[in-house]
């Protein structure tokens, strides 16, 4: 039987909240780190792949840990990237609204330094940072973090990778006496390494139930494809989808570009993120896919860290990852809450032979996706077609002469016959594009 958060040592105040967010009973992750954290005083290392309700499991303690007596900051947390740490202020923030006493701070990059630095100078117990803006911060002494009691590496796994740099200058800098605790959803050696370098002998170690929360209710598949078919396949899968919401992950900026101008063009509702983008553009695209505007987030991994939207329905790898722990990250975008959700690989011929791997490592199992026949594609394509024409914008600046022209020559027409000769002539274009011979290669010049 599932305990309660009072049995776990949560406070009534901080209960009250929970009841107002419709939270009554703790996750798995929640039940074993909570009491850990309230009650003992051993740094703490967690293993809980996303979507295991691992904020609340540091967030709710800390919380209750807080001394409103004490006006130096006693708790930092770091997080990879800004969309992250925004999404744990929110948590906290909202956890905490019987306490106002509470004061927390969110000071992430990508937006102005002076208002941050400005408000660091109010009364602030808890902060929640990215690892460059921090280390700005400090450096400008505008932060003061020799105090803190309690360190917080959320995503581990993640910063110790593309941040490390920025993570060893800001432990230099806190207290050694703190207390330290760690949340990741893999373990790799670099995560193994940072324990042993930073964290005390004595480590409380936790895990999730990572064969039925990490991965549960996602349908893990994939689809073998042909090159030149990657993207007809992908737009197929897409418009079986239509309305519902997903994310499709590349490995590089320049493939997410290229995708989301193609879903452009074939007018899928649909947004891209990645790191080269203004932190501006980057939270509006942000805020369409969270309230439902656009339906499809084009995505590198590490701009789509910190998307916590409990309706994403699937996940689409366009290109499969390079690491086991890149796909637990991407997987666990989709299924959140309870919901089910489908983890897709498109991949080719000479990938076939990882997935076994994936499913040895990971602990799962993949099924094969059952791929459109060329006949459902060409219908898909058709289909594309229709709806580019559907949603293209009248050209007023088209004479009124030239229009009335062209309408003597369809007036006579019922919509049903006019319909039918569109498409006809569609069908004929597209026959005589697949009929024509390649043009032959040029010759380079010696």
């Amino acid at each position: 039987m599932s305990k309660s958060f009072s049995e776990l040592g949560i406070h009534k105040q901080l209960q009250d909240s929970l009841a107002k967010l419709k939270i009554s009973v703790p996750t798995d992750i929640q039940t074993k780190t909570i009491p850990v954290v309230l009650n003992q005083k051993e740094d703490l290392v967690v293993l809980a792949k996303t979507g295991t309700g691992k904020t609340a499991a540091f967030g709710l303690p800390l919380l209750q840990l807080v001394d409103l007596e004490n006006t130096q900051i006693q708790t930092l947390i770091l997080a990879p990237t800004r969309e992250l740490g925004h999404q744990i202020y929110d948590n906290l923030v909202s956890y905490s609204t019987e306490i106002p006493e509470i004061s927390i701070a969110s000071i992430c990059g990508g937006i102005p330094i002076k208002p941050q630095i400005e408000r660091l100078k109010s009364t602030t117990h808890i902060v929640i940072a990215t690892p460059g803006r921090l280390v700005d911060l400090v450096k400008r002494d505008a932060i003061n973090i020799k105090e803190i009691k309690y360190f917080v590496l959320d995503e581990a796994d993640e910063m110790v990778t593309a941040l490390k740099e920025e993570v060893d200058a800001i432990i230099k800098e806190i207290p050694k006496s703190r207390r330290t605790l760690l949340f990741t959803a893999t373990m790799p050696g670099t995560i193994k390494q940072l324990v042993q370098n930073y964290m005390a002998k004595q480590v409380v170690h936790i895990e999730a139930d990572m064969g039925t929360v990490g991965h549960q209710g996602i349908d893990h598949q994939y689809v073998v494809v042909k090159p030149i078919e990657k993207l007809e396949v992908l737009l197929h899968f897409l418009s079986s989808k239509d309305g519902k919401r997903g994310i499709i992950f590349c490995k590089t900026k320049a493939a997410v570009n290229k995708l989301a101008k193609n879903l452009a063009i074939n007018k899928f509702s649909s947004g891209a993120i990645h790191g080269s983008l203004t932190q501006g553009i980057r939270d509006r695209i942000m805020g369409q896919f969270r309230e439902g505007n656009i339906n499809i987030l084009v995505a590198t991994d590490l701009a789509a860290r910190g998307i916590d939207v409990k309706e994403i329905e699937y996940v689409v790898n366009y290109h499969l990852p390079d690491t086991y722990d890149t796909y637990v990250h991407r997987s666990g975008r989709t299924a959140r809450a309870g919901a089910k959700g489908l983890s897709l690989s498109i991949i080719q011929d000479d990938e076939v032979q990882d997935i076994p791997e994936f499913e040895k490592v990971l602990g799962i199992q993949f099924h094969q996706f059952k791929k459109a026949d060329s006949q459902s594609i060409e219908e898909n394509n058709g289909l594309l077609w229709a709806k580019k024409i559907f949603k293209t914008k009248p050209n007023h600046d088209v004479s009124q002469d030239f229009k009335a022209q062209i309408k003597t020559i369809f007036h006579h027409l019922t919509k049903e016959e006019l319909v039918d000769k569109i498409l006809a002539n569609y069908l004929a274009q597209v026959a005589s594009t697949k009929t024509k011979p390649e043009a032959p290669k040029k010759k380079k010049k010696k």
